[in-house]
């Protein structure tokens, strides 16, 4: 069996300057006030990191949850399984989403729509990536990185059943393991 490797189609430096952009960006909308970045896991990691670094002028707090569409696979099964649930109460908190990247739209539709069940003061979301050639349900980006073509991403935190998520580049993989 035949294995590729994955080719990078953001590099490192690219991915810097994106992430930089959008810490400013969320820096100057959020200025003097607190906000809870809301990671989803795990894909987020290496970019929700990067990213809270560079936000300045805002208090933020952080968490995490966990859901699942792809069960190991690489399409989406089109369900949405909450792994580790938001343990933080938001009512009346500013909650941005960080989200690695959204593609059928399945996943973090379920998630925006559940929190704005909670009673928060504002839900936004901010995407390092986005593969709208893939959407099935519409999403609103307020923070947007990078519109990707419809390939299967990797790296940065993205993977490939567990596996590519600490490559520092974002890279395109078309092989089977």
């Amino acid at each position: 069996m035949v294995v590729s490797r994955p080719q990078v189609f953001i590099g490192r430096e690219e991915v810097a300057r994106v992430v930089s952009r959008l810490a400013a960006e969320i820096s100057k909308d959020y200025d003097g006030r607190q906000v809870l970045l809301l990671g989803v896991l795990k894909g987020c990691f290496v970019f929700m990191a990067d990213l809270v670094r560079q936000i300045r002028g805002v208090s933020t707090e952080m968490e995490f949850v966990t859901l699942s569409s792809y069960e190991g696979a690489m399409v989406s099964s089109g369900s949405v399984r909450t792994v580790r649930g938001i343990r933080a109460d938001i009512r009346e908190k500013e909650v941005l989403v960080i989200e690695d990247i959204v593609d059928t739209g399945t996943t973090i539709s379920y998630l925006l729509n559940y929190l704005k069940s909670q009673g928060p003061e504002s839900v936004k979301l901010c995407a390092l990536l986005d593969k709208p050639s893939r959407r099935q349900i519409p999403v609103e980006i307020d923070y947007l990185g990078c519109t990707v073509p419809d390939k299967f991403i990797v790296g940065y935190g993205l993977d490939a059943g567990e596996k590519f998520r600490h490559l520092p580049d974002i890279c395109i993989w078309e092989g089977r393991e």
